[in-house]
């Protein structure tokens, strides 16, 4: 990317001397200057001429540029001067090793697609090696686009954690469970006591945690369920599982599929329920009172005609929002930016109304939505004291963005991916200037084009 959109940096060792006075600046790692500030809690605020200083890893102070620099001395400036900051974007569902199946089987009805294309493909290629490339892959399209966590529910979870842990990503792995047999588990116990293995493995890891991924309620059986449960219960871990995707599946299942998670316990403030596109009026009621999340993913849903997920109505119920991508088999991007602008027109559209779910709504549920539903929102997902420096530099300076009345709107209705310029997670700076600092795209690239190469011929004349 072209280097005018990054931040100008100046870099500097903060003196010995001076962090030793008593009334002298405050070293620091980095203090990055922006035009723009928006720290999405509280809703809707732009901060202009505004800096964040940012030590070991946390966001120390979010103030005025002018008293910034007179309290601290940072090791390394950065400058923004057509830029917003923001916090990182959650992509609170995705599947990120499907990347390689991305464009496999377009333009097919949702059970089509699954029973003749992609589980086929799954369970010929699906393996530690293709679960690793398609998730660098994927990370490196996420950075690229702002997504500073993304909340994965895949096979070989242990695979996603150590990938995303080696590249610097924040990540929530699905312990995956469903009732079938997979080259990553044969039985149900065995999900079960895997996806255990990689909670332990995580447990304290900065950047990686995990959540309960049973896969949907037509897929995964009752015993099941409850013992996913009590083990959430017990770890205090997030239940992420596909919910209400489409008519088709409410209708296999006969139950009324949130009534059968109530009955069995599942709905509580741990539940992600993924696209709930098939909602009544008493089931975003329940989804309210019990404090669950609604995950959407408009451009799958709108890609798989699975229906429409009525945000407007969820919002004014107070039930938390989140949004997701979804894989990149079935999106066919995971362009957070993109999903932000789709959801806002789609909820227009599906409420009848132009004032519904605005573009600081849209905003907090691609960010601080997310991070809630993940249980981690006093962690990420604003750009408030405390945090984790999870910040993403978005230059608004592009002739697609001009002229400027609102930050908050042009990022979500006229923004792209390609104007992101720079993202820290944890204070560490993984895209610089548009270029990812710790991951060859040259050689992932070239290793989804191998993938391709084989995975093909089967899928030529399907």
């Amino acid at each position: 990317m072209a280097a005018r959109s990054g931040p100008r940096v100046a870099r500097h060792l903060a003196s010995s001397s001076g962090a030793s006075l008593l009334n002298g600046p405050r070293p620091i790692d980095a203090l990055i200057e922006a035009r723009w500030v928006i720290p999405v809690e509280p809703l809707g605020m732009t901060l202009e001429n505004a800096a964040i200083a940012v030590h070991e890893g946390r966001i120390l102070e979010v103030c005025p540029q002018e008293r910034a620099r007179a309290r601290y001395a940072p090791r390394a400036r950065y400058q923004c001067p057509r830029h917003a900051l923001l916090p990182g974007f959650v992509n609170a569902h995705t599947h990120a090793a499907m990347t390689l199946l991305r464009g496999l089987a377009d333009d097919l009805p949702l059970m089509v697609w699954l029973e003749r294309h992609v589980w086929p493909a799954e369970r010929k290629w699906i393996s530690p090696s293709f679960v690793r490339d398609g998730t660098e892959l994927a990370i490196a399209e996420m950075l690229r686009g702002g997504t500073t966590c993304f909340n994965d529910m895949y096979f070989f979870p242990d695979v996603v954690a150590r990938t995303a842990a080696e590249h610097g990503m924040r990540a929530v792995v699905g312990m995956i469970v469903v009732e079938f047999p997979t080259p990553w588990a044969e039985t149900t116990a065995e999900y079960i006591s895997k996806g255990l293995a990689v909670h332990d493995a995580y447990r304290d890891d900065p950047l990686v945690s995990t959540a309960f991924a049973p896969h949907a309620p037509y897929s995964v059986a009752d015993a099941t369920l409850t013992k996913v449960r009590q083990l959430a219960d017990q770890l205090d871990v997030p239940i992420h599982m596909h919910v209400h995707e489409s008519a088709e599946e409410v209708a296999q299942i006969g139950q009324r599929p949130l009534a059968r998670l109530a009955e069995l316990g599942l709905l509580t403030p741990a539940l992600l329920a993924v696209h709930a596109t098939q909602l009544e009026p008493v089931e975003i009621e329940q989804l309210a009172r019990h404090g669950a999340t609604v995950v959407h993913c408009p451009e799958s849903n709108l890609k798989l005609a699975s229906g429409w997920c009525p945000v407007a109505r969820l919002a004014q119920a107070g039930v938390n929002l989140a949004l997701g991508t979804d894989g990149a088999a079935s999106n066919n991007d995971l362009d957070m930016l993109s999903e932000m602008r789709t959801a806002a027109l789609l909820a227009k559209s599906v409420a009848g109304d132009p004032a519904a779910v605005t573009a600081a709504q849209v905003l907090s549920m691609a960010t601080l939505g997310g991070a809630r539903a993940l249980g981690l929102g006093e962690d990420i997902g604003a750009l408030t004291p405390g945090r984790w420096a999870d910040i993403i530099a978005i230059d608004l300076s592009a002739a697609r963005t001009q002229p400027l009345f609102d930050p908050i709107s042009q990022i979500v209705y006229a923004a792209s991916s390609e104007l992101v310029s720079d993202v820290w997670i944890a204070g560490r700076h993984l895209v610089e200037g548009g270029r990812l600092t710790r991951l060859d795209v040259g050689e992932i690239v070239a290793r989804a084009s191998a993938w391709q190469a084989r995975i093909a011929p089967d899928f030529a004349h399907s």
